[in-house]
């Protein structure tokens, strides 16, 4: 993975919620463990993953931009199921509630943030800027008709 990449705040916040969300995911009852614990795993999981995928197809602002927002939705996804944890009391411990759900609003307002500040001044990185989208990208272009 690129260094650019573990430096990004949005990408650190997201790693770690990911993992704190997993931990939680195993103490909770056993009627939730196929339930609302695989889905908020997966949905924090998703945040992470989503930012790394973006990051690797920077050089295409729409489809970075495109990551991010999936990287935002699963973020507030996760909101909802630490929301359907508590109302069922699925998740007792309030301490644990407050500490995920204040970590997951603080990354969807950064990455809010980092999203708005992409769609206002992101550039191609120069060394991006002569690279195919795809590894076979240029082989595909010989199949292309010719005007």
């Amino acid at each position: 993975m690129e260094a650019a990449l573990k430096n990004l705040e949005v990408y650190q916040i997201a790693h770690d919620l990911a993992v704190r969300i997993d931990a939680m995911s195993h103490t909770l009852p056993m009627t939730e463990r196929f339930e609302e614990a695989s889905q908020i795993r997966r949905s924090s999981k998703r945040v992470s993953a989503s930012i790394v995928e973006g990051h690797t197809l920077r050089k295409h602002k729409g489809l970075y931009l495109s990551y991010l927002y999936r990287a935002l939705g699963s973020s507030d996804e996760s909101q909802e199921h630490l929301l359907l944890l508590r109302d069922t009391r699925s998740l007792a411990d309030v301490a644990i509630f407050e500490s995920l759900m204040a970590g997951c609003e603080e990354l969807s307002k950064k990455l809010f943030r980092f999203i708005q500040a992409v769609e206002r001044q992101y550039e191609t990185p120069n060394y991006m800027k002569g690279l195919p989208l795809h590894p076979f990208e240029s082989t595909l272009d010989a199949f292309e008709p010719k005007s």
